[in-house]
């Protein structure tokens, strides 16, 4: 555990150094290209890729790292690996390429399937996520640190359910759950909060949204690092389809599974993080 925490300083260190060089990129015009999937890359998520990789690899080159950005490694190589990194360079290049700062760099420590580390920074919002399996997780921003959550709602006192939602992903099963959620719900109000990223996961575990669904297509790299800081906030992310409408009532314990990684298809399947 000693040597896990020593790691969660220097990755944090990391993530910072990597986010003080994109920076300069993001406030400067800067190329764009398109991948085969048609999804953006910039020069940014490049050099975020080449940083974050070589600072892993020096940390304890034991472990193998898997990034969005690196050659993605065959299941039949990846399924002996029991603690690897999981490496988003850059989570939300689209909110990079429009510059309204919600885009992040997020590292992700797997061991077993489960993500038990996770480092989230949002370098133009000057906000850092941080959280470790027994450790609990943490906000950093404005140079005061802070334990998550920061708060508690209880929606049956408040009369409000604050639903994360994505800028770009609003759709007819995103809309028919929070139409759920509001008739178990009658008597609150459902305040939708827009967010990119991994910074909706990290809504969650800081305690400024409930509950966020996400019913459209996510990577293992989009979501580990926030999950772990997720889940040491004592919150939990559950697959959307072996989850239960009544355990939306807050209080009741949740049986659903888990999302893992290290899966033989990288996709995510559809998920909650409540």
């Amino acid at each position: 555990m000693e040597h896990d925490e020593i790691l969660l300083k220097d990755v944090i260190e990391i993530s910072l150094f990597a986010g003080k060089k994109i920076i300069d990129i993001y406030r400067k015009d800067f190329s764009i290209e398109y991948k085969n999937d048609k999804s953006p890359l910039t020069e940014a998520d490049i050099l975020s890729n080449e940083l974050i990789t070589s600072g892993l690899t020096n940390l304890d080159s034991q472990y193998p790292i898997l990034s969005e950005e690196n050659r993605i490694i065959d299941y039949s190589e990846r399924k002996n690996w029991k603690r690897f990194w999981l490496v988003d360079p850059i989570d939300g290049t689209k909110e990079f390429i429009k510059k309204n700062g919600e885009f992040t760099i997020n590292i992700a420590l797997i061991d077993q399937g489960e993500p038990v580390m996770g480092v989230v920074y949002a370098p133009a919002l000057e906000t850092l996520y941080y959280g470790m399996k027994g450790l609990g997780s943490y906000r950093k921003t404005n140079g005061k640190t802070e334990k998550l959550p920061l708060a508690q709602n209880n929606p049956s006192e408040s009369k409000v359910i604050r639903i994360a939602a994505s800028r770009s992903h609003m759709n007819k099963d995103t809309s028919d759950f929070i139409d759920k959620v509001s008739a178990i719900y009658p008597d609150c109000i459902i305040e939708n909060t827009y967010k990119g990223s991994s910074l909706k996961l990290c809504m969650v575990a800081e305690g400024s949204a409930d509950i966020y669904p996400r019913a459209a297509p996510t990577m293992e790299w989009d979501t580990a690092a926030a999950h772990g800081i997720v889940e040491a906030s004592g919150r939990g992310v559950f697959r959307f389809d072996t989850f239960n409408m009544n355990d939306i009532r807050f209080n009741s314990e949740i049986h659903a599974e888990k999302l893992t990684y290290n899966k033989t298809n990288l996709l995510n399947p559809n998920f909650i993080v409540i």
